[in-house]
């Protein structure tokens, strides 16, 4: 086992980088840094769509916590790995701060591919396009196009990792190095691929696409200039997503106590009945768990601690909850990927460092069951994602048009020749350039089927790429709504 086969540098582009220098790193870490979907992230949904209130977090605020908890997962790795004199064995010797910056880095990245509004925007663009695809199909010498099965579940199958995966490569042109961009590959199932059964080989690392037909020449390079086998991930994507977990888990609940959905007493109360209610469905586990694992206990010790302070009560019983969580989890990520480095390291670990029927992963669980039964089903919450429902199949019906437009005619939209329709002329100059360019490079040379599939990539890179606010004032605006 040799973790610097796993953490090599190169690029797409530049085939004579030096390997390992932890400057090409920082070069990834500047252009992630400065590129316009790290930016977006400030106006997007963690939980709370169009939210006034900057208190509550974007997923900007979100990914800059997740960063900070991933860099703390790979110091303590590192401590341990050294502590247990397996720094050189590994061959991870002297690369901590190279591991360190692509675990932050990725961490920035992992929702980068999110559409406007959430989770329930993804189920938006799935909604419309499983709903609308086949009357899409344009008619050409009275022959209606249509896919075949496997593009139509891509395209049906869209999903914020994937559309992480193309941001970064196919969109805005980063050129990440391999290392990198693994590190946000969270899922190895392309999305022409159908879901695996529970209980399959590889069942969880496929559960959700992680990348498109559109990525898949891509992927299979980055797979093997990584020395990685199909199906597998890169070491770095769990504890990005060890990070993840432990982040929003926590972050879910004080937003939502911010919004007054949750007072102290109520959120402490639902926490203890669930983690007690879970450590008993693990059976394997004692009614009474570990000090450093007694959810009820630290849930005390944060009120308590509260409890000395008057204006900034919840904000002391957040800082001291978190500090009591987040050690404990962290450690426990560390431990559980020293003890199966060498599935990690291959990549074929077939579930989350945190979701194991341990402890641990009982007080994650219990912290994302009571965000979902309070937060994620609230009133406020719930309206508002009806809105963003409402926005983006309303935006999407608005452009059908240039789906329904035969290749040639598309031609002449694009080239705005004046014999073409002017409705479809004037929704294609709303486009985006970079999306445009996009799609140009990849149709070149390509049949009708796979030029309709790139047209089909097009729509959902423009309304993906929206802002919460942007989708809302661009729907309001093409429907005439003051």
């Amino acid at each position: 086992m040799d973790f610097r086969n796993k953490i090599s540098s190169s690029r797409y582009y530049q085939r004579n980088v030096k390997p390992l220098e932890l400057s090409v790193f920082e070069s990834d870490r500047g252009r992630i840094i400065n590129s316009a979907a790290v930016r977006r992230l400030q106006q997007k949904t963690q939980v709370f769509p169009l939210e006034r209130n900057s208190a509550v977090r974007s997923r900007l605020t979100h990914s800059m916590e997740v960063q900070q908890v991933g860099r703390f997962i790979v110091q303590t790795i590192f401590a341990r790995l050294e502590k247990q004199e397996l720094l050189a064995k590994t061959g991870l010797a002297g690369l901590e701060r190279h591991v360190e910056s692509l675990v932050e880095m990725a961490c920035l990245m992992h929702d980068i591919g999110n559409p406007p509004f959430g989770h329930f925007g993804e189920q938006a663009i799935n909604d419309w396009f499983g709903r609308n695809l086949a009357d899409c199909y344009p008619v050409v010498a009275g022959e209606t196009l249509q896919l075949p099965d496997d593009l139509v579940r891509d395209i049906c199958g869209f999903e914020g990792n994937a559309q992480a995966i193309r941001l970064v490569h196919s969109l805005l042109n980063l050129n990440l190095t391999f290392t990198q961009v693994a590190g946000i590959l969270k899922y190895t199932r392309c999305g022409t691929e159908p879901k695996p059964t529970e209980g399959a080989p590889g069942h969880y690392l496929k559960k959700k696409v992680g990348f498109y037909f559109s990525e898949q020449a891509y992927v299979n390079r980055l797979c093997d200039q990584l020395h990685m086998e199909p199906g597998c991930r890169h070491p770095i994507s769990y504890i990005m997503e060890a990070a993840d977990d432990i982040s929003y888990c926590i972050a879910d609940l004080e937003d939502a106590v911010e919004k007054d959905i949750l007072d102290l007493d109520k959120l402490s109360g639902a926490l203890k009945s669930e983690f007690t209610d879970i450590v008993k469905g693990f059976s394997h586990l004692a009614t009474q768990p570990p000090e450093s694992f007694d959810l009820p206990a630290m849930l005390d010790k944060a009120k308590t601690k509260a409890t000395l302070f008057d204006a900034t009560a919840v904000s002391q019983f957040f800082i001291e909850f978190r500090l009591k969580i987040l050690h404990p989890l962290v450690k426990y990520a560390a431990e559980r990927f020293i003890g199966n480095l060498d599935a990690i390291y291959h990549g074929h670990f077939n579930e989350a460092l945190l979701e194991d029927e341990s402890y641990a992963h009982a007080i994650t669980k219990a912290l994302k069951n009571v965000a979902f039964k309070y937060a994620f089903c609230d009133k406020e919450v719930e309206a508002r994602e009806l809105q963003g429902y409402k926005v983006i199949t309303g935006l999407l019906d608005i452009y059908r048009p240039l789906l329904q437009c035969p290749r040639a005619q598309f031609n002449q939209v694009m080239a705005q020749e004046p014999k073409a329709p002017l409705l479809e002329k004037r929704l294609f100059k709303k486009l985006s350039g970079k999306h445009v360019h996009a799609y140009s490079q990849a149709v070149k040379g390509q049949d009708d089927a796979i030029e309709f599939y790139y047209r089909c990539r097009l729509l959902q890179d423009y309304v993906s790429g929206m802002t919460d606010q942007f989708a809302y004032d661009e729907y309001r605006a093409l429907m005439v709504i003051d």
